[in-house]
């Protein structure tokens, strides 16, 4: 049975005139968004403030994860002009920091590799004052794939880990390791020039605390160095259940342990995902010492 919402599981409705400027404008340049195939539940707050995870590569994923929303079925056709259209949507929104996401195409012989690295260069070279981070599938460990987006300089390189070690074979299924995402951001973490390592996971599917402060563990030793901790909210009835839910006290303290053991950004709390306020981690990183 799924746990009872609690009382600090709620967010606001969306409106505003921002709000409309965001839809509108993913709409008339034909994008897709996290936000709206994942159904995220900050799409009201950052599209507020005229913010976006777009999404690439289409909104058919090749995998069927039990916990994400996004549609699994028959990829779409790799549309060459999708690269001009996301740097066209990120300058009209006026980013500092865009965040560029895609599905999982494993139909494809680069796994989309090659995409978006083009997305990655057309951006830049549109708002050359822009940080851009790219959130990727694991390309089924390709080196080559990984290599391919991180030879076209992405500030921040993101995968999600998603679950703890225990939990992948019912949470991500057989196609997915918990190994294998641990090798592509270690390939990102040793990467010249340097891009900073990203990752992600959601509590909620029944992991324990050792188990939460291992997975930090396993990040941070391949050096991955920014790190977020959501809550897992149930999208459909169609995926997995909410296992319990997690305290915004107990949150708090697991981002309290991320940054004691090392991390040089964490940020954990019940609506925090992988893309939000994802600026706040350039800002870490760039900040003078002692600010």
């Amino acid at each position: 049975m799924t746990a009872r919402f609690p009382e600090w599981i709620r967010r606001p409705w969306a409106s505003g005139q921002d709000f409309v400027f965001t839809k509108d404008l993913v709409e008339d340049l034909d994008l897709h968004t996290v936000c709206q195939s994942a159904r995220c539940p900050n799409m009201a707050e950052c599209w507020q403030k005229r913010t976006a995870t777009l999404m690439i590569l289409g909104n058919s994923c090749t995998r069927n994860c039990r916990y994400c929303s996004v549609p699994s079925g028959k990829p779409e056709d790799v549309e060459p002009d999708e690269p001009m259209r996301v740097a066209k949507a990120i300058q009209k929104m006026g980013l500092r920091h865009a965040v560029i996401t895609s599905v999982t195409r494993d139909d494809l012989p680069d796994g989309g590799a090659g995409h978006i690295a083009e997305t990655v260069r057309t951006v830049r070279t549109m708002n050359p004052n822009t940080t851009i981070e790219v959130l990727v599938p694991d390309f089924v460990g390709d080196a080559a794939a990984v290599e391919m987006v991180l030879a076209s300089q992405p500030d921040v390189f993101g995968h999600n880990i998603e679950t703890v070690e225990r939990l992948y074979p019912s949470v991500r299924g057989k196609r997915c390791t918990y190994r294998t995402a641990l090798s592509v951001l270690k390939m990102a973490a040793g990467w010249e020039p340097r891009t900073i390592a990203k990752s992600a996971f959601m509590l909620g599917h029944g992991e324990t605390e050792d188990e939460i402060k291992q997975t930090l563990h396993d990040l941070l030793e391949l050096g991955c160095e920014a790190v977020c901790m959501g809550q897992y909210l149930r999208p459909t009835l169609k995926q997995r259940e909410v296992e319990g839910f997690v305290t915004p006290e107990k949150f708090k303290e697991y981002e309290e342990y991320a940054y004691a053991i090392g991390f040089g950004f964490a940020v954990a709390g019940p609506f925090v995902r992988s893309s939000y306020r994802s600026e706040e981690l350039i800002d870490a990183f760039t900040a003078p010492e002692g600010t």
